[in-house]
């Protein structure tokens, strides 16, 4: 038996299984900013005591930069307390001759999309993924790229509007990808356009439906049926979110050139309408001789492409 874990900034997910992907045992766990790291470490030391057998080996994906060859965290840019903390030798302490990988998350979904989920068929696949933050990983030939540590493939991090400053000095703040098509980003987008929208928006009524239930956040969630019932703002911000990411991903395109990009994340629920408009922009921002640009495709795993991906790390090489 195996064991894939996903460490996130809201959530914990452990799954048994074996080396191929498949799932046998899933346990999910909401994460508490407020506990910091430990009590995430605490909810994974329980939930192993829990196991009816010693996993052989383990793979991590881990929300944020790592050190892949050490299994060390770098840091986590949501919850406290992981930085510089040694992942796999902790691990290694609650399971002592289990084999541990430690991986960024968005490294592993990209694995395990690459090798369990829509991108088999290719040799070259860029991964976006679109949650809480926006994170990326390449696989070449089902093994993961890695660049010099501690990461690589961060295509949230690329400029949109780079910093500067104003005529008299001041210093004027820049935009990044994640700021601008992140799950957050685009939630607050929405928070601040519904004063404005008419009263009988189908994305206005889903949202205030939410917030008069206490349910605030995750808004985008609403996008799709939106769109499905012919809101012109919907439409409007999803063509914008997929400009956005055409634009970053022209630059995934000239760097890597992969066969294949696949969405995923929370926001890639949207659906085929964020795939038609990230599919309808790219070729306007990628030179001529690198057309037709990549296929773009909708991940397939969805909320267990970090865990099968996890799982998949327990194969080598990664």
């Amino acid at each position: 038996m195996n064991l894939g874990i996903e460490i996130g900034g809201t959530k914990l997910q452990l799954v048994t299984g074996d080396s191929s992907g498949k799932i046998a045992q899933q346990f999910r766990h909401a994460v508490d900013p407020q506990q910091g790291a430990d009590g995430i470490r605490a909810q994974i030391a329980m939930i192993i005591r829990q196991l009816p057998e010693r996993p052989q080996a383990i793979g991590v994906g881990f929300g944020g930069p790592v050190d892949w060859q050490t299994g060390r965290i770098a840091t986590s840019h949501q919850i406290g307390g992981w930085a510089n903390f040694d992942l796999a030798g902790w691990l290694n302490e609650l399971l002592p001759n289990a084999r541990i990988q430690v991986e960024n998350d968005a490294n592993v979904a990209a694995l395990g999309e690459a090798r369990q989920g829509v991108a088999t068929g290719f040799n070259r696949v860029f991964y976006v993924t679109l949650g809480s933050g926006v994170g990326g990983g390449m696989v070449i030939n089902k093994t993961l790229y890695h660049g010099a540590m501690p990461g690589e493939a961060e295509i949230g991090h690329l400029w949109l509007v780079p910093p500067s400053e104003s005529a008299d000095g001041r210093p004027l703040p820049g935009q990044t990808i994640e700021e601008t098509v992140s799950g957050w980003a685009v939630d607050q987008q929405i928070r601040d356009l519904i004063p404005q929208l008419a009263d009988d928006s189908a994305l206005k009524i889903a949202v205030q439906q939410a917030h008069g239930s206490g349910i605030v956040g995750k808004e985008a969630r609403f996008l799709h049926p939106a769109y499905e019932a012919s809101d012109p703002v919907a439409r409007m911000l999803i063509e914008q979110i997929g400009s956005v990411l055409a634009l970053g991903l022209s630059h995934v395109t000239h760097l890597f050139h992969p066969d294949a990009i696949v969405l995923g994340g929370g926001l890639s629920l949207i659906g085929e309408p964020l795939r038609a408009a990230v599919r309808q922009t790219l070729p306007r921002f990628v030179m001529k001789s690198f057309q037709p640009p990549p296929v773009v495709l909708l991940a397939k795993l969805g909320e267990d492409a970090v865990t099968v991906g996890a799982l998949s790390l327990t194969m080598s090489p990664v």
